[in-house]
């Protein structure tokens, strides 16, 4: 039985990344000490916690303490109210690098990836665009984002097998699954928590949005195919060739590349294929269950952690594996992801030392005085910019949307922009960024099960995140001048 490739986070992006989360970290610390301190009034109504927008007042609360910006990330562990998701987000990724390791080395992803390959061998570029399609499509309709780290590794395997790199894997999952969350022609999280506070019937105004939609996946299919295309007439045109050649070569098989097995063998993989599609056939029920049973949402990550740990577990001992070497290979592979979880801390530690210098509610106050004397227009892209700035340091959309939209919605009369308009703003501001902050857990974790720096990302998608700047302003413009509603 062949030894195992386990995904590792790389010294060099480790150390990358982290100096810049750090910087982060310093830099919210000094905005504590720059911006007064104040408060909205919380209001509780039908189980949520709602802002009275007219409760701002200034506090007395005094500066942070310089030495907590650097224990904050020890202290979100604890002391944070996203205490429970960082405890879940770590035993997540563990879970899957240990489980990752273990079907690798019985030959699982080889088995069912060649089998897709020798499917869409001559249609290659018609893969990416239906791969992209369905990511961008649940995450508009369903809400899903944070569960693509279950499945984002899966797609990078399958392009590292089509002879592309982790950046095209990544560009098919968690980018298109970004773009399709921002766009929400029904996601329930985003347009349909913030249309029900603006009083709109919800889910309304679904044809413009799905304009959006379409333009924009054309965009992401045109800058994934281009650069396919690059890395098809030259591989080493790759932004991670480098980092990509130890893990494209534990992975890599071309269609129709099947060693030859002996019965006893190839018996023992298709068993340990069999265990592990039925357990991700039931990732793919947790998730969907999740994202229309609200209650069932928090048990979700959880839920899917477990299935990865039983997944990778029954593969090893299905596939012919002894109990020590399945655990060997397990902690082995879940030793390579680990330090992903320091940087996830500190990332999660930046909104966390906002937060603790009560500054976050003066900076929604601030803005909020500059969009109450502005034009329609201009207002459209305040909020938009608020929202984007927001996004930094609050990665939820229900929590933005419980801080934002009861202050957003009175100065979208004032201004006399539409309330659809106002929500619109608010799900661009909301969407798109949150694979292009650092300070996003699941943008992390995901970079960090697969070769790829934060600097080599922020590179490549740098360009496109600007034309999706640019194209949102102008669809936003464009809502204003037909009066979007109904209203």
């Amino acid at each position: 039985m062949p030894e195992s490739a386990e995904i590792r986070i790389g010294k060099k992006a480790f150390i990358t990344t982290a100096i810049i989360i750090l910087c982060l970290m310093i830099l919210s610390g000094v905005l504590t000490q720059v911006i007064p301190p104040g408060s909205y009034e919380r209001v509780e109504a039908e189980g949520k916690v709602f802002i009275d927008p007219h409760s701002f007042h200034y506090t007395e609360k005094s500066a942070l303490p310089v030495y907590r910006w650097f224990t904050a990330p020890v202290e979100v562990l604890y002391a944070s109210q996203n205490s429970p998701v960082v405890i879940v987000l770590s035993l997540l990724i563990l879970f899957i690098g240990g489980g990752y390791a273990v079907l690798n080395r019985v030959g699982v992803f080889k088995e069912i990836i060649a089998k897709i390959v020798s499917r869409f061998g001559k249609k290659r570029y018609l893969l990416i665009c239906i791969i992209s399609l369905v990511f961008m499509f649940f995450g508009s309709t369903l809400g899903m984002f944070e569960e693509v780290v279950a499945l984002a590794p899966l797609v990078v395997i399958l392009a590292y097998n089509m002879g592309w790199d982790a950046l095209i894997g990544l560009g098919m999952s968690l980018l298109s699954i970004c773009f399709g969350f921002a766009v929400a022609i029904s996601n329930p999280y985003s347009v349909g928590l913030s249309q029900r506070m603006a009083g709109l019937p919800v889910f309304s105004g679904a044809s413009f949005r799905l304009l959006v939609f379409a333009i924009l996946y054309a965009l992401l299919c045109f800058f994934l195919v281009r650069y396919a295309k690059r890395i098809d007439g030259d591989p080493r045109r790759s932004l991670v060739y480098a980092e990509d050649r130890e893990m494209r070569a534990s992975f890599d098989r071309p269609a129709g590349d099947t060693p030859d097995l002996e019965a006893s063998d190839e018996g023992r993989v298709n068993k340990a294929v069999a265990w592990f599609l039925c357990c991700f056939g039931g990732i793919l029920a947790v998730i969907a269950t999740a994202n229309l049973v609200p209650w069932f949402s928090d048990f979700s990550m959880p839920a899917i952690a477990l299935l990865y740990l039983i997944a990778g577990v029954g593969a090893g001992l299905w596939g012919g594996l002894r109990g020590r070497e399945v655990a060997r290979t397990f902690l082995r592979g879940a030793a390579g992801v680990a330090p992903g979880i320091i940087l996830i801390l500190m990332a999660m530690s930046v909104s966390y030392i906002i937060e603790q210098g009560g500054v976050m509610d003066t900076v929604v106050h601030y803005a909020a005085g500059l969009i109450s004397g502005a034009s329609s227009y201009l207002a459209a892209c305040l909020i938009y910019g608020l929202v984007l700035v927001m996004n930094f340091f609050i990665g939820s959309a229900s929590a933005k949307a419980a801080l934002l939209i009861p202050i957003l919605t009175p100065l979208a009369d004032l201004t006399g922009l539409t309330r659809q308009t106002m929500v619109l703003a608010f799900c661009f501001g909301d969407g798109f960024t949150n694979v292009f902050y650092p300070t996003n857990g699941v943008l992390l974790i995901s970079l960090g099960l697969t070769t790829v720096s934060y600097t080599k990302w922020f590179r490549w998608i740098g360009l496109l995140q600007l034309g999706v700047l640019l194209i949102t302003v102008f669809m936003l413009i464009l809502a204003v001048s037909f009066g979007y509603g109904p209203f």
